[in-house]
């Protein structure tokens, strides 16, 4: 799970189940942009949250920008948004950074086969 200080963060179709604390956290004013993930809650009362804002006042961490963009929240996931709207133009932060997402609906199609590779000695991954 994403844990961001100090950064922009680009979180793009991903498909998140069973977090314990958190499924994206920050803290340090950083800049999270999630789009296009699917977000489903584990039914554990606690952890409804997507976000987990850290080691900063409520006063602080208002003026973050976190937003959600074309995320599905499932089961009753819930994510906080922070700060100002998306604005999709060029910006010094964003740049060229940011890819273009599918719905958080295909989220599970498109991570069906993720995961770690399967290397071995003497081969190529």
């Amino acid at each position: 799970m994403p844990r961001c200080r100090w950064c922009f963060v680009h979180i793009v179709n991903n498909d998140y189940s069973h977090w314990e604390f958190y499924a994206i956290g920050g803290s340090a004013d950083p800049t999270i942009i999630s789009q296009g993930n699917h977000f489903r809650f584990s039914n554990y009362r606690y952890t409804k949250e997507v976000s987990k804002r850290d080691y900063a006042s409520k006063s602080e961490w208002m003026k973050w920008q976190w937003r959600s963009e074309g995320d599905l929240f499932t089961n009753g996931a819930l994510f906080t948004e922070l700060g100002p709207k998306l604005q999709h133009t060029r910006s010094p932060k964003r740049g060229n950074n940011m890819i273009k997402f599918k719905s958080g609906s295909f989220a599970g199609r498109l991570t069906r086969t993720s995961g770690a590779l399967r290397c071995h000695p003497e081969r190529y991954c």
